[in-house]
């Protein structure tokens, strides 16, 4: 895949870059691993006023990267900027807390004496240089959630962005060198998927992040593993969306939208599979249909749109397969399903029902506007089909009964369940998943500790 930017809107190629050669790739890992020498020795508040800064930066510069953003990957420019505030605003949180989160940990008196030392602590010491590989659907977003806490840490970041959004990749290796961070402290590596192995495999690097698909998620690990390294892992999802009989119909029917074509539909933790109890399904069905089919879709630089275009060509190819093989197996297309004419890659917000396990669709990520619709007899049964699933990112529950709450909360297979409300990440919670959504949690003082060495300081009398 060229690294290159084309207009997802019209397929028009806008840039395209050369790869970094060898050279130059050697260069930068060895600045990498010279700046960490010294950035791993500066203090919390030195850390703390460069990503102040860059927080500053960012959100002048909050309208220019939302139209970058956008024409690299088509989410509507409203979104775009939205990104790039919340960016802004976790940036704001690691420098304000990231000393407390990692400050050092004294055991109880009891099992310090039990161990013959005078004095114990815990510490948590930054790693080194940190791959991270991250993916087009957030191209800030993803991106800053590693850096804040890693830079915050002491770490120092080497950026493998997607081939697809190489713009927004050099703004942020600008954004933070405009902040004062020293060189070296955030690069990013214009090169292509297949350097990632050789750069993960060197000794410089040591440690790895990947946001992105399963089998890049298995590359990843596998090289890693074989060189004993930390990795995170945030792969794919086809997050649940429950409604039961107590929910408020009106408002589960309208997030129910937004929880699915959240940025085109192209996210992991977008709700995809909207499982309704008996009770409510064809209340909430008809509700749910008329709020996809009253979207906007258009130009993604208007500020009215709603629903831009896929990233790619072949993302919109990927998604017309899933819902042409569950059609060809019986799905009902309650609305969408069919390509429409024109330039760039649009597809329209699509409900299907009648979905059983033998579909793709069942089984498989749709990343885009495709909803899939389930009926439930009880909750049993809510969660046996939220649970079929080889993804296990969040889950979604709509119901005011406290104890399906307790029920949904120990029962689903997910790293986050929420409550009455559209999955979203905030810094100061843990995200992440389980079975082939991976492993690892990123945000809060979870994540900022991923990329610590954990140090125990024994101390005899």
């Amino acid at each position: 895949m060229p690294i290159a930017t084309v207009n997802p809107a019209n397929g028009e190629t806008l840039k395209t870059y050369e790869p970094m050669d060898e050279d130059e790739l050697e260069r930068r890992l060895e600045l990498a691993e010279a700046t960490f020498r010294t950035y791993r020795t500066t203090s919390f508040a030195d850390r703390a006023r460069l990503l102040n800064k860059a927080a500053d930066l960012l959100d002048e510069d909050q309208r220019e990267i939302g139209r970058i953003m956008t024409t690299e990957m088509g989410k509507p420019v409203r979104q775009a900027r939205a990104e790039a505030a919340k960016c802004a605003k976790a940036m704001r949180w690691y420098a304000e807390r990231a000393e407390g989160l990692l400050a050092d940990e004294e055991p109880a008196e009891s099992d310090v004496t039990d161990s013959g030392a005078s004095r114990v602590r815990v510490r948590y010491r930054p790693l080194g240089p940190v791959l991270a590989v991250m993916p087009w659907n957030f191209p800030l977003w993803q991106v800053v959630r590693f850096a804040a806490p890693a830079l915050m840490a002491g770490n120092v970041g080497l950026l493998k962005h997607a081939s697809n959004v190489p713009q927004t990749a050099l703004y942020l290796e600008d954004l933070f060198h405009r902040a004062g961070f020293p060189e070296g402290c955030f690069q990013t590596l214009l090169i292509g998927s297949a350097a990632v192995d050789d750069v993960l495999r060197d000794e410089r690097v040591k440690a790895a992040t990947l946001t992105g698909s399963e089998p890049a998620g298995r590359a990843v690990a596998s090289s890693a593993g074989e060189m004993i390294k930390k990795t995170v892992l945030e792969l794919g999802g086809s997050d649940p969306y429950v409604v039961m009989p107590s929910a408020d119909l009106d408002r589960a029917a309208e997030v129910a939208v937004t929880a699915r074509v959240q940025n085109n539909g192209q996210s992991c933790i977008a709700a995809k599979r909207f499982i309704v109890h008996t009770d409510v399904y064809d209340a909430f069905a008809e509700k749910f249909v008329a709020g996809m089919e009253a979207l906007r879709i258009g130009d993604p630089l208007a500020e009215d749109t709603e629903i831009g275009p896929l990233a790619s060509e072949q993302g919109r190819k990927d998604l017309e397969e899933l819902v042409d093989d569950a059609r060809r197996s019986g799905a009902e297309v309650r609305c969408g399903g069919q390509r429409p004419d024109g330039p760039g890659w649009y597809y329209p917000p699509t409900v299907l029902t009648g979905i059983t396990r033998e579909m793709r669709i069942h089984r498989e990520e749709a990343f885009g506007p495709v909803a899939t619709l389930y009926r439930a007899g009880d909750l049993d049964e809510a969660v046996l089909i939220a649970n079929d699933s080889p993804f296990g990112l969040s889950s979604n529950v709509w119901t005011r009964d406290e104890n399906e709450v307790e029920r949904f909360a120990r029962d689903l297979e997910a790293g986050s369940v929420f409550v009455n409300g559209m999955t979203a990440s905030h810094p100061a919670f843990p995200f992440g998943g389980v079975k082939r959504s991976g492993y690892g949690r990123e945000l809060s003082g979870h994540g900022i500790r991923e990329f610590c060495n954990i140090t125990t300081v024994w101390q005899g009398a």
